[in-house]
């Protein structure tokens, strides 16, 4: 960190007709640093960081880029200035090599052809500098998750950044992944690069950054020098408020087996073989959580269990009644509760206002309805009554859920599902997209559920979800259970190595 300016934002306003993202934020990065960006969702970062690529322009305000004025809203301005971003959903084209996604848009095809041996060189030469591993004639689709971020970053170096911006870069990767792009952040500083490093784990910001600038409600409150403070201040700096860092756990003897899966076989949506011969059991007043890497058949577990997908053979009984053959409608009938992966897809209707969303599958049912007539006066009552439990801003219950954040989204669907009668409750991606104040409180609720003798299973990519909340961990890989932890943070190496498949079951 060399302590010359390099960036500033100087007074960004931006508001979305009545919605102010950005309220006269003022951010300055130095030369050489790597700069944490904090905040809870809806604080105002992605808007920050798209204002500076260029991608929207301010309504007021003034970018300084190594002492010239950057042009607002031009994201040619800034890839001119050497300023890029590597996104959070990646920028690939899936059926391209390596190589042809760098050269996307960067000339006419036939010089592209012409420079491809260029092209190639230069990507392994960066590749060797850095430790990235990253082949040219690699098929994007062929590649882990891991190695597509690699790719990305690559991708930016490749086209001579100087300033990086990373957006929750380490939300898909498995800790050995993780420790190597914390190590790589540093390998570019010391050749000279900048980086603004958005996350919401607030020890990676601690090992990695130099400073950090916290935002809230759409300004930045507090900029400090990370070897200055800690992970509950930086909590306190982004919610308002003291924030239990660790919930207490209460020792539960797990009672009786509620979900049994044996022998689970089924394939994806693709038609392709999603998961091979998977088998475990969950029981009453306890967590059991599924650990792996985006797209190892964690997704087409929660849809098998939930009748929407189709099982080509084994066994999934709930207290005792077989699920197999059965239609989601009838599932949905059962004892069960299901908050999902894809809020939107499958979770919520977003044109639809908070009363209509809260009923989902049971407006049918007292005491929403009375004699096939719905009870708007209950339905507006219980909808109130969810939003001051589960703290879910909005204007009103008429409110569009379209016009919620995405935490406050998540937050009424967690509400609805634990409102229902279940014995047990299947949750995948239960913090995804939520902020660290609104994590507390939906924590509190699931542990709540398991104090009430609820059978609980946990599919989450974030290990340290995970450890907080679950009595035992499952991991998966490639469509099979390879290992079963105990939720013990001294164990993250062995539960790293059997998410990306190199460690035998016997491991545990």
């Amino acid at each position: 960190m060399s302590g010359r300016q390099l960036l500033l934002m100087d007074g960004i306003h931006k508001r979305f007709g009545p919605l102010i993202v950005s309220a006269g934020v003022t951010l300055d990065i130095e030369e050489n640093e790597i700069h944490a960006l904090l905040g809870e969702n809806g604080a105002g970062k992605t808007v920050l960081m798209s204002i500076l690529c260029g991608v929207l322009s301010p309504d007021e305000g003034q970018i300084i880029f190594k002492g010239q004025a950057l042009k607002p809203g031009s994201p040619r301005q800034a890839i001119k200035h050497r300023i890029g971003m590597v996104h959070q959903h990646f920028m690939l084209v899936p059926n391209l090599t390596v190589a042809e996604n760098y050269v996307l848009g960067q000339g006419s095809p036939f010089s592209v052809i012409r420079d491809m041996k260029t092209v190639h060189a230069r990507i392994v030469e960066l590749s060797d500098r850095y430790g990235l591993g990253v082949k040219p004639d690699a098929l994007i689709s062929d590649l882990s998750v891991g190695e597509q971020q690699r790719v990305e970053i690559l991708k930016v170096l490749y086209h001579g950044v100087e300033l990086l911006i990373l957006d929750e870069p380490t939300a898909v990767l498995t800790p050995q992944e993780t420790d190597r792009l914390l190590h790589l952040l540093r390998r570019l500083v010391e050749d000279g690069k900048t980086v603004i490093f958005i996350s919401h784990k607030l020890d990676e910001v601690i090992r990695v950054s130099d400073r950090v600038s916290v935002m809230r409600d759409a300004k930045v409150v507090r900029t400090v020098k990370t070897s200055e403070t800690n992970a509950r201040e930086l909590a306190r700096m982004m919610v308002g408020r003291d924030v239990l860092m660790d919930l207490p756990r209460a020792p539960i003897e797990p009672g009786r087996v509620v979900l049994s899966v044996e022998h689970l076989n089924c394939d994806g949506e693709s038609g392709l073989p999603a998961l091979h011969g998977v088998s475990f059991q969950v029981r009453a007043n306890e967590i059991v959580g599924i650990a792996g890497v985006s797209g190892n058949g964690q997704s087409e577990l929660a849809l098998a269990l939930t009748g929407l997908l189709p099982i080509a053979s084994g066994s999934v009984t709930l207290e005792g009644a077989e699920l197999v053959g059965r239609s989601s409608h009838d599932i949905n009938q059962m004892p069960i509760a299901h908050i999902p992966e894809d809020r939107h897809r499958m979770g919520i209707v977003l044109p639809l206002p908070l009363t209509e969303n809260v009923i989902l599958q049971r407006f049918d049912k007292p005491p929403f309805s009375s004699r096939g007539m719905l009870d708007m006066s209950e339905i507006t009552r219980q909808t109130r009554d969810l939003m001051r439990r589960f703290q879910v801003k909005a204007s009103g219950p008429g409110d569009r859920i379209q016009n919620l954040s995405g935490g406050n989204q998540q937050k009424l669907v967690v509400g609805r599902e634990l409102d229902r009668r279940f014995d047990f409750l299947l949750i995948n991606q239960l913090t995804r997209g939520i902020d660290i104040g609104a994590t507390e409180l939906v924590m509190h609720k699931i542990l709540e559920q398991r104090s009430a003798g609820k059978a609980i299973l946990l599919i989450s990519t974030e290990l340290e979800e995970l450890f907080t909340l679950c009595d035992r961990i499952l991991v998966m890989y490639e469509g099979r259970l390879v290992g079963e932890m105990p939720p013990d943070r001294g164990r993250l190496e062995e539960i790293g190595l059997l998410m990306a498949g190199k460690s035998p079951m016997s491991a545990a």
